[in-house]
């Protein structure tokens, strides 16, 4: 007699997304410690503070690049969490790229003008922020390594995991499954 047997995918392993958000994480938050220690925190906003390898830098910017270096580095620790800190890269270096196309004066006007700089962006930091967005954006869309996995259990047959189950009201907890299972009502996972 045949036993019953379920597949099911799931994603497997450390994720090419999570290694990104953490070097990127690295990164950023090297940048920041070294600028803090060459900048001290005196002038936090100054529009021209000090010059780390090019880019023009101020102790709110090196706060701000220990910020994003500390969040990779806790958002790698999950796949999801990864591809969520990719989204914010891309959003936030965006417009930080926009707002610094603005006062480096790229657009012919500068609608920013009253806010001033207080990162000390410069031509270096649009280039970085560019590229910046665009790593977010590839850690946002890049596919995640899943494997199959096939149970010839039984009891996952009752479980019913691939399949949506119409015999459990929306309202009526179930009590003979599994804590670790996923029981399928309605479409939507319980």
């Amino acid at each position: 007699m045949d036993r019953p047997t379920q597949t099911q995918v799931r994603v497997s392993g450390f994720q090419p997304a999570q290694l990104l958000a953490g070097l990127v994480g690295l990164v950023y938050l090297a940048f920041g410690i070294v600028g803090l220690v060459i900048t001290g925190f005196g002038g936090f906003t100054a529009a021209q503070h000090s010059m780390l390898l090019g880019f023009s830098v101020n102790p709110l910017h090196n706060v701000v690049s220990i910020v994003v270096g500390v969040l990779g580095l806790l958002f790698a620790t999950r796949s999801g969490l990864a591809r969520t800190y990719g989204w914010l890269l891309f959003l936030g270096f965006g417009v930080l790229l926009v707002w610094g196309m603005a006062i480096t004066g790229v657009f012919s006007s500068n609608p920013v003008s009253g806010l001033g700089n207080p990162l000390a962006l410069n031509t270096a930091d649009n280039w970085l922020h560019l590229g910046t967005a665009l790593v977010g954006l590839l850690i946002a869309v890049l596919p995640a390594r899943k494997r199959i996995v096939q149970t010839t259990d039984p009891g996952a047959a009752s479980a019913d995991l691939g399949a949506t189950r119409t015999d459990v009201a929306a309202d009526q907890p179930v009590q003979d499954r599994p804590a670790h299972r996923k029981v399928w009502r309605r479409g939507a996972a319980t």
